[in-house]
């Protein structure tokens, strides 16, 4: 059953290691016949919540006219999103955190986007798997909150510089992770 699939990237280095697993998730998934609608959203213009709780009073998702409102609808409408990231001083890169803080106008706004399935793919320097912890465990509870299903995650230590993913299964694992949805 093809699907619409959200992509997010969150790596404002070019062509790196997160940018290549997603590259190959993409792949894949159109492979199978997914609708892929990718943002790399740290070429778009979102800042963080606001808190003034209006979300959708204006017909669209937030009051303040940023990029995030040319990525909600596409959210709404998906059958997944997939979160791809690098660690980022042990935690989720601030371009893509603004994004998911700002899923809060989906609750506030009260539409409905439960049942979506949920994937991540996320990479880091160091050997230490816990390290991840720093982006695998806000995207789980996020995903929990809002009742999105966990369908996989594509969790890479050890790569710090361009083509260093290529010395692991990432990128093979990334494509998998298609499969899932």
């Amino acid at each position: 059953m093809s699907k619409k699939i959200v992509v997010l990237t969150g790596s404002p280095r070019k062509g790196g290691n997160s940018s290549a697993m997603a590259d190959a998730f993409i792949k894949e998934a159109k492979a199978k016949g997914h609708t892929i609608v990718s943002f790399d959203v740290t070429k778009m213009d979102i800042g963080g919540c606001h808190a003034c709780e209006t979300c959708f009073k204006t017909g669209k998702a937030c009051s303040f006219d940023d990029d995030f409102n040319k990525i909600a609808p596409e959210i709404l409408e998906a059958d997944g999103v997939v979160f791809v990231m690098p660690v980022y001083w042990y935690s989720i890169p601030s371009q893509i955190k603004a994004v998911i803080d700002r899923i809060y106008s989906f609750v506030v706004g009260g539409r409905d986007i439960a049942d979506k399935e949920c994937g991540l793919i996320a990479c880091c320097e160091e050997e230490d798997m816990s390290v991840l912890d720093g982006v695998r465990i806000p995207i789980e509870r996020t995903a929990s909150l809002i009742k999105w299903k966990m369908v996989g995650e594509v969790l890479i230590p050890g790569v710090l510089n361009i083509g260093d993913i290529d010395k692991t299964d990432g990128c093979k694992r990334a494509a998998e992770l298609a499969d899932r949805f």
